[in-house]
């Protein structure tokens, strides 16, 4: 790491911190030349591979951008999104990859969007999967009905 004072190439760590449950990392470094210290910042970053094949960083606010719309006029509040993208990035990120392909952003917020609102995971199954008949929504309502009366009859 090059020291930002004298440019430097060569530093050594005095001092390493995680922040957001492992993901960041800040270390104090202090400078083999200048003897100057200063801060640096590692985090590890997690790509989406679009259908495209464009890769962009992977963004919490897009996947709450994108279940909101699924959850219009549904009593689902703010927290809740967060929540939910926390989850969804929380399961990509035990994958153990660095980079994932769009369709398991999608699939990784289907889970958890059926045990938060069955309306707004069929409105977001539709596009995300690409429903294209009324047979689909038949299809997709009788595994909710069916997931109802397994969980109802118990264990």
């Amino acid at each position: 790491m090059r020291c930002p004072y004298c440019r430097h190439a060569d530093s050594r760590v005095v001092d390493s911190r995680e922040h957001d449950e492992g993901q960041v990392i800040r270390r104090r470094r202090a400078c083999q030349e200048c003897g100057r210290r200063f801060t640096t910042v590692e985090e590890a970053t997690l790509a989406v591979i679009k259908r495209s094949g464009v890769t962009e960083p992977f963004s919490r606010q897009k996947v709450v951008s994108g279940v909101r719309r699924a959850c219009h006029g549904r009593p689902v509040d703010e927290d809740a999104l967060a929540q939910l993208s926390q989850t969804v990035e929380d399961t990509i990120r035990a994958a153990g990859m660095a980079e994932v392909p769009s369709e398991e952003v999608g699939l990784a917020i289907l889970g958890p969007l059926r045990s938060l609102d069955e309306v707004a995971y069929l409105r977001f199954a539709s596009v995300y999967q690409g429903f294209s008949s009324i047979d689909d929504f038949e299809k997709a309502i009788a595994d909710l009905r069916s997931e109802h009366r397994h969980a109802e009859s118990g264990p």
